[in-house]
């Protein structure tokens, strides 16, 4: 809440500069994922971007296996720095954090964007992508937590204008995918165009936390005392993860891993005035009432990380050569799948369904698991052991909109749920708890991508 004598933010620029922050922070993930047939064509032998940006080269035959290998080194840091972070925080300072991770996420998507212009080697290609690929989403890791200690001295308001800019990061990589490709000019200057889009989006960023000391509104918070602070940054953080359930807002892969960073950040803390602190909750008390919603959340994630984008991005019109052959996989794939995602996240405002004492939860969980030979069994060619079931374009998208809102959903139900199942002073560790068993899905899906690849 905010003080009664705080002053106000003139033209909603605080507001504004965050949304835009949490924007910057997801598009790294967003554009390298749904730039996957530009990276395919390169891959797949040819020495000039030409007709690679809307181009479907992907098929089971492919020796670099990019899009398996993106989404696991996506996910990897997510996973190593998710643990690590609370430990970064208190040895490098929160300006050279933010910033440094800033200007390397510019200075690697720079060097994507250049790389679009220079001829090499596919395999000397993949291996400076997946480079980039590590060291972005690692330093986005760590940006992304930053931001989140800032926040907590913020109005929680704040806090959720952060998460929608993080939520529409997917949506806004694909509509840059589209407007590329339909921008009439050649496909090397259509994929330069979408490569420096994300370079500017990371400039508007590094502007906006640069004015962020100069905003009377932003000062008042940003610069209190951590002492005094301390409190509301921890009673922030609780309201940001409960508005972030009530209301909806879309979740990310790597947006995540923040919840987990705070709970460690929290279990450190020390009340200086405080001569006695209650005894903590046991991990394995907490584990033992809600091992089976944490399960649910990762198989959800693993079902979805297994074949988005991995299998779903392999998947073209079965309508031949065209302009709907060419806009169909940014559209029916990338696109739809945020969309419906972010769809299926905000209907936990309305209603939850099942609660947490239904056995249905693990039931559809479990069904989900039949998107998996759905999506193998779609229009994919050059394909060597499975047959194509699913030829016509209608029923990859069936399936994408049924794949996508039921991951909206059962993400958010599944963390909804877990508080309840839990008594309050057991709530901080069950998020470290949700938080850990979620970015281990992500690994999880990320890893048997490489299998379900290799059975097409």
């Amino acid at each position: 809440m905010a003080r009664g004598d705080a002053p106000r933010d003139s033209y909603h620029l605080v507001g504004i500069s965050f949304f835009i922050l949490g924007l910057g922070t997801l598009l790294p993930w967003n554009f390298f994922i749904t730039a996957i047939p530009y990276f395919q064509g390169r891959l797949a032998g040819a020495n000039s971007t030409a007709e690679t940006l809307g181009t479907n080269h992907t098929s089971p035959a492919d020796t670099f296996n990019f899009n398996n290998w993106v989404t696991l080194l996506s996910q990897l840091p997510l996973l190593l720095f998710t643990l690590l972070n609370s430990f970064l925080y208190q040895c490098i300072p929160e300006m050279v954090r933010i910033l440094g991770s800033l200007l390397v996420i510019l200075i690697l998507f720079t060097l994507t964007a250049v790389l679009v212009k220079v001829d090499m080697s596919p395999g000397l290609f993949f291996s400076i992508t997946m480079a980039s690929v590590w060291f972005i989403n690692s330093f986005g890791a760590i940006l992304q937590g930053s931001l989140f200690g800032q926040l907590g001295t913020m109005p929680s308001k704040y806090s959720t204008l952060f998460l929608s800019g993080q939520g529409l990061a997917g949506i806004f990589a694909a509509l840059a995918m589209l407007i590329s490709m339909a921008s009439g000019v050649d496909a090397q200057t259509s994929a330069l165009g979408y490569f420096i889009t994300p370079c500017v989006g990371t400039i508007m960023s590094i502007v906006c936390y640069l004015s962020l000391p100069h905003l009377k509104f932003a000062r008042y918070y940003l610069a209190k005392k951590p002492s005094k602070a301390q409190g509301q940054e921890l009673e922030t953080k609780a309201e940001l993860l409960q508005s972030d359930e009530k209301n909806g807002i879309p979740n990310s892969p790597q947006r995540a891993a923040l919840t987990l960073d705070l709970d460690l950040e929290k279990e450190t803390e020390v009340e200086p005035e405080e001569p006695q602190k209650p005894e903590k909750p046991s991990v394995f008390i907490v584990l033992r009432k809600i091992w089976l919603t944490a399960l649910c959340l990762v198989l959800v994630f693993t079902v979805t990380l297994s074949v988005f984008p991995a299998i779903t991005a392999m998947v073209t019109s079965s309508t031949g050569p065209g302009k709907w052959s060419q806009f169909f996989n940014p559209i029916c794939c990338f696109l739809l799948f945020n969309v419906m995602d972010c769809l299926g996240r905000s209907l936990t405002s309305y209603f939850l369904w099942p609660d947490e004492d239904s056995r249905l939860l693990p039931l559809l969980v479990c069904l989900r698991v039949l998107f998996v030979p759905l999506f193998m069994l779609c229009h994919v060619p050059e394909r060597s052991r499975l047959p194509i079931l699913f030829p016509q374009d209608a029923y990859f998208i069936t399936f994408m909109l049924l794949f996508a809102v039921s991951n909206g959903y059962l993400v958010s139900l599944t963390m909804c749920l877990a508080p309840r199942q839990v008594l309050p002073q057991e709530r901080e560790v069950t998020g470290t708890l949700m938080t850990f068993f979620l970015a281990l899905g992500l690994s999880c899906g990320a890893s048997l991508s490489f299998l379900f690849k290799a059975l097409l």
